[in-house]
Order: C-alpha cells, then structure tokens, then sequence
C-alpha cells in the first residue's frame, strides 16, 4: 500500500508540475491543487483502515494461539482447537523407589504388590524378606476432547497408565503396556464407558508419595458403566462381575450376572468441602458347571473431604454391607461363599473405612497422614487362610520443587489377619518424583 500511495504521489505532482508550467489560469491551477489534496486524503484513510484490520487480525491470531475460549465461557481453557473441538494432552512422569520389608514371605517378580499397597496380598506363613524396587509404570497419559452441537454437549476422556502390564520384564528394557484406565463419552447428563465408580468418592482418596495408600476400608474401582446424573444425584448400571470363595478357599472371578450393580449417590457441597452418600445392590451369580446359584449383596457408603483450617482438609470413607467384595479393600474379601453342605451362596458382610490429614506448611510443603482399616465377617464354613482384617497407617512428606515437579517421601506399615489366627506384616518406605503436564 506503502508503494502505491508514493507512486500516485509521484504521479500526481509530476501532472500537476506540468500542467502548472502550462497553464495560465490560476484559478484552473488552485483546482488541480485542490483535487490532488482530496486525493492523497483518500489514500492516507484507505491506508489507516487498512493497517487496522491488519493489526486486529494479528490481536486476534496471538489471542487464539494462546488459549482457547468455550462457547458458554469467556475465560480461557486449556487445549487446543481443532475445527469445532478442543482437545487437551496430559498426564505425568513418575518414578517411585520402595523399600519393602514383608515379614511372613515375599512377593514375586512380576506382583503387582510390589508397585502399590494391596491388603489381601501380604503374604502370611513364610520367611522375612526385604527389597528394593524401581519402576516408572505409574507414569500416565490422557487425551480429552469436547464441543458444543447445537444446545447439546459432547466430551471424551482417554486415559492409560503402565501399571499390571504382563508384556515386560526388568530383564533388559523394561518394556511395558499401556493399560487402559479411564475411557468415556459424556453427552449432556450422561456418562457411557469405564470410569471411576460412582460408588466410589474420588475425592476422599488421600495424598500420598506411592500410587495408592489406605486401600484397606477405601472403595476403589473403575469399570464400565451408563451413569446419568441430574443436580446433586447420579443413578448408574454398572459391571456385575462378582467374586466367590469356592469351597477349599480361593476365589472364583464369576462372571454370570443377568442384572448389573445398580448405584445411586447423593452428593453434598459448600464451604466445609464435599460428602457423598452412596448406595449399591447388586446381583452375586455363579453359573458353572452343575452350579446355578445366586444371592443378592448392598452396601451403604458415606466419604468425603472436609476442610480443616484455611489450608489443611481431612478425607475420610465409612462403608458397610453384605456381598460389597471387590469394591472395598482391592477384593481382600469375596462378595459371596459357596457353603460345602447346601451348596448354596452366602453373602459376605464387611466394614471398612479410612481417614487421612493433609497439612500443608512452608510454601509448597505437605504432611500426610491416616489410617484404614477392613474387618470382614467371614462364614463359620470358611477355611482358616481366608482374610479376616487387613489395617494400615501411613505418613507422607512432599514438596514441590517448581511447578508441577513433586518430590515425596512416604513410610507405611500394614497388617493382614486371617481367620485362624494368623497374620502376616508389611513395612514400605517410597521415595517419589513426578512431573505432571
């Protein structure tokens, strides 16, 4: 534009030099002069319009590579726009270095006990033994995506981690497969695919160095679902598998139920922090063989987090119920046995909870602590070595050494009984990074 204008000036004076030297009427000579003026003022407002659309495409250029903004918000999210669709990456490094002393026994070399606290695994019976382990298979990833169709939302969540891989081995490259956590569509009020369960309070699960601590009394599952949630409620079908002590002790993963685990939650919220009241019944069915044999189980929940002070909160979990098996405690206990004389299944009742402090100090410093416990009431048929209770405490120190870089330190010790009487210890100490982007 720059260019054209000096060119048409040019242009316009050399004319009008010209037809000046020529010309002998002044009056002609001022009108040249006059309409070359409106001219170039016509040039130099095209050219200001000009500039200023260019400079507000550039502000508007530099505003969307930065961030992005939701139809229904102005405030920027993270991600990236891709046509109608924002999408976001994330997910954490971690490494995790333990210690493990475990009195009665040892694990082996590919347990997934020995990546993460499991209080049915503790091994009872057998010699002391102590090691150290390494691994990274904690480290997870995440691909999340939503838009707008009309009045209708529309989101997905992918996430997986490495842990529980049987595809590798520490023998040279430690190689191991991604396993698949969370994957799930949200359309409007609902929620199809696997997910955390919604008898489960997520936010009740305490702070720690290691993958998990406190799995005792905690509820903790994911699997797939349709759950539908309306204000402070949310209803759910979810996966019926149910777990069974056959006769002679063990468990049998049976997975023959015609009626899914039904799930309803009522969720409170204000300034104190959050409590969940949750209810599930669900069908115990065991279709092998010459067995067809069926009883129902419940349970009732209450979890939550609760703020404590202006920085500190306490996340606690009580769950009681008869046929509950493996949403409490990592399946330490069974939903049902088979009774050896009738053959018939029975229910198993169990109580469990947890409860943990977080205090943060200094800047970016946090101590945790707490305890969880599990107590099951095991039938008079049931074989001695079946899990009677399982207890753990544990306490955490972590920092952050810069934004989103944690660094932590964490000592635990739990207890795993039997109904004879017998019982075996575990003591770990965790030593943690991890990078979350």
């Amino acid at each position: 534009m720059k260019s054209v204008l000096k060119s048409v000036l040019l242009s316009g004076i050399a004319l009008a030099t010209v037809q000046a030297a020529s010309a002998t009427d002044t009056s002609e000579l001022e009108a040249r002069l006059a309409a070359l003026e409106a001219l170039v003022s016509d040039l130099k407002s095209e050219l200001a319009e000009e500039k200023a659309k260019r400079d507000a495409d550039i502000v508007r250029l530099e505003t969307s590579s930065q961030s992005v903004t939701t139809p229904e918000s102005a405030n920027p999210v993270d991600g990236m726009r891709i046509g109608d669709t924002i999408v976001k990456v994330g997910g954490f490094v971690d490494l995790d270095a333990h210690v493990t002393n475990l009195s009665d026994g040892s694990f082996g070399a590919s347990s997934i006990a020995r990546d993460f606290y499991i209080p049915g695994a503790t091994p009872i019976g057998g010699e002391e033994t102590t090691a150290t382990d390494f691994t990274a298979q904690a480290t997870r990833f995440f691909i999340s995506a939503n838009r707008d169709i009309g009045e209708n939302k529309v989101a997905a969540h992918i996430e997986m981690d490495f842990l529980g891989s049987m595809q590798g081995d520490q023998r040279v490259s430690n190689s191991y497969s991604p396993r698949l956590r969370r994957a799930f569509l949200d359309f409007n009020n609902w929620r199809i695919g696997q997910e955390w369960s919604t008898f489960q309070n997520t936010s009740a699960i305490p702070e720690s160095a290691s993958f998990l601590v406190l799995s005792d009394g905690m509820i903790f599952e994911r699997q797939a679902m349709i759950r539908y949630t309306a204000g402070n409620w949310q209803f759910a079908l979810e996966n019926g598998n149910a777990t069974i002590t056959p006769v002679g002790g063990g468990r049998i993963e049976a997975d023959g139920n015609l009626i899914p685990d039904v799930i309803g939650r009522y969720n409170f919220s204000g300034d104190y922090g959050n409590v969940s009241v949750a209810a599930i019944a669900r069908q115990l069915r065991l279709e092998s063989g010459a067995i067809d044999e069926e009883t129902f189980g419940y349970g009732l929940s209450v979890s939550g987090k609760l703020n404590a002070g202006a920085r500190d909160d306490i996340r606690f979990a009580l769950t009681a119920g008869e046929g509950i098996g493996r949403y409490i405690g990592l399946n330490a206990a069974n939903g049902a046995a088979i009774d050896p004389v009738t053959g018939e299944l029975e229910a198993i009742p169990s109580v469990g909870g947890l409860i943990a402090w977080r205090h943060p100090f200094a800047e970016t410093a946090r101590l945790n602590i707490g305890y969880s416990g599990l107590f099951i009431d095991n039938p008079d048929f049931a074989v001695a070595s079946m899990t009677e209770s399982t207890q753990s405490v544990f306490g955490a120190l972590l920092w952050d050494l810069a934004p989103k870089v944690t660094v932590g330190t964490e000592l635990m010790f739990g207890q795993r009984e039997t109904k004879g009487g017998d019982d075996g210890n575990i003591t770990r100490f965790t030593f943690s990074t991890k990078y979350a982007f």
